[in-house]
C-alpha cells in the first residue's frame, strides 16, 4: 500500500511543480505538451514565454502587452481535402448546395470549380486566387444574416472530413496547438487569430475551443441592415428589430500586410508573439520580429507529415530553409507533434461522389 501511494505522489511531482505568478501568488505548473515530442520549437517557445513573464527578468512583459497572434488555416485548424475549410465550404455552396447552386452567377461557379479540378486532378489554382476567391465568396453568402452564415458554417462543420475517419471539419484543430492556447493563457498573453478567411466564418469555427469572437481578425465584406438598401449607413437609422446582412462587396482580403494593418487598426499593440504556416504570415511574423520594446519571437509550422496529414515534402522542406534563414522558430508536424488531430483520427483515401 505505502508503494503504491509513494508512486502516485511520484506521479504527481512529475506533472506538478508550483511558482509564482506576476502577483507573487502561489499558482500550479504543469505538463502542458502531451501532445508534443521534445523539440527545438517548444524547448524555445517555453524558454521565452518564462523569460518574459518572470518579473525579475529584464526581458519582462507586462500582461497587457502580452499579445499574440494566429494564423487559422494550416496554423492551428487542418488544410483538408486538401484545401482551406472556405475553400471546401464555398465548392459545397456553390457546386453541391441545392437551395443555391442553380442560383449561382457564372463567375462564381468558375472560381468553385477552379477548387474541385485543383483538388481532384491536381489542376494548378488560377494566380491570385485568394482575391478570386474571396470576390466570389461574397457574392456566394450576400444576403444571408450573420446568423444565418454562422449556422451554415457549422452546419458544414458537422460534417465529416473528407479523407479521415473520427473527425467533422469543424473538430480539424492541431491538439498540440490548442495546447499552446491554453499555454499562454496561463501565462498570461491574449491571442488572437488573425486569418485570411472570413471573418465571420472564422468566428463560427473557433468557438467551440473558447475564442471569443472580438478576438477574431480575417476578411471582411460590406455588411448593411436588413433595410438599408443603397443608403449610406450615414444616412440611414437601423431599426430595433432589423438583422445585419452580408453584401457582396468584398472590403479587405487578410493577407500579408493587410494582416498588419489589421492588427494595428483593431487590436492597437504590436504583438510579441506570432504563429503561421504560410508567406502569408511573414508580414505579421516581421511585424512582430521589429517591435522595439519587448523580446520577441515567431513561429512557422511546416506540413511535413505525409502519413498523418497532407503534406507536400519538397514544399516542406524548402519553406523550412527559407523560415529559419528569416529567423522564425520551425515546427515540424512529422517531428514535433506526438499526435495531430487526436488517436481517434486517422488519414484515409479520399470518397468523392
Amino acid at each position: 500500500m505505502k508503494k503504491q501511494l509513494w508512486i502516485v505522489v511520484i506521479a504527481l511531482v512529475a506533472i506538478f511543480t508550483s511558482c509564482s505568478n506576476d502577483d507573487g501568488e502561489t499558482i500550479v505548473k504543469k505538463d502542458y505538451f502531451p501532445s508534443w515530442n521534445k523539440c527545438d520549437a517548444l524547448t524555445a517557445l517555453q524558454e521565452y514565454v518564462e523569460d518574459v513573464t518572470n518579473p525579475q527578468s529584464a526581458n519582462f512583459i507586462n500582461v497587457e502587452d502580452r499579445i499574440a497572434t494566429f494564423d487559422m488555416d494550416g496554423t492551428f485548424v487542418g488544410e483538408l481535402y486538401p484545401t482551406y475549410f472556405e475553400y471546401n465550404l464555398f465548392e459545397y455552396r456553390v457546386l453541391d448546395d441545392a437551395s443555391y447552386r442553380d442560383k449561382a452567377p457564372e463567375d462564381v461557379r468558375e472560381t468553385a470549380q477552379d477548387i474541385r479540378d485543383f483538388v481532384r486532378t491536381g489542376k494548378p489554382l488560377p494566380s491570385h486566387f485568394d482575391l478570386k476567391h474571396a470576390r466570389a465568396a461574397a457574392k456566394a453568402y450576400a444576403g444571408m444574416t450573420l446568423a444565418e452564415f454562422d449556422a451554415y458554417v457549422k452546419e458544414y462543420g458537422a460534417t465529416p472530413a473528407n479523407g479521415f475517419t473520427g473527425m467533422t471539419y469543424g473538430q480539424s484543430f492541431y491538439r498540440p496547438m490548442l495546447e499552446v492556447f491554453d499555454y499562454l493563457k496561463d501565462y498570461g498573453f491574449t491571442y488572437y487569430v488573425v486569418s485570411g478567411s472570413d471573418r465571420f466564418l472564422c468566428r463560427a469555427l473557433v468557438e467551440s475551443i473558447g475564442i471569443a469572437p472580438n478576438r477574431v481578425i480575417g476578411m471582411d465584406v460590406k455588411l448593411v441592415s436588413r433595410s438599408q438598401g443603397r443608403e449610406e449607413g450615414i444616412d440611414y437609422t437601423m431599426g430595433q428589430e432589423e438583422d445585419l446582412v452580408r453584401t457582396d462587396s468584398l472590403l479587405i482580403k487578410n493577407l500579408k500586410t493587410n494582416k498588419v494593418l489589421q492588427i494595428s487598426q483593431e487590436i492597437g499593440k504590436v504583438p510579441v508573439l506570432s504563429f503561421g504556416n504560410s508567406s502569408g504570415d511573414c508580414a505579421m511574423h516581421n511585424y512582430c520580429l521589429g517591435n522595439k520594446k519587448y523580446r520577441t519571437a515567431a513561429f512557422m509550422l511546416v506540413a511535413d507529415d505525409d502519413a498523418r496529414d497532407h503534406a507536400d515534402l519538397a514544399e516542406g522542406a524548402r519553406r523550412e530553409a527559407k523560415w529559419r534563414e528569416a529567423g522564425y522558430h520551425v515546427i515540424s508536424m512529422k517531428n514535433d507533434f506526438r499526435t495531430i488531430y487526436g488517436s481517434e483520427v486517422k488519414k484515409v483515401g479520399f470518397i468523392f461522389p
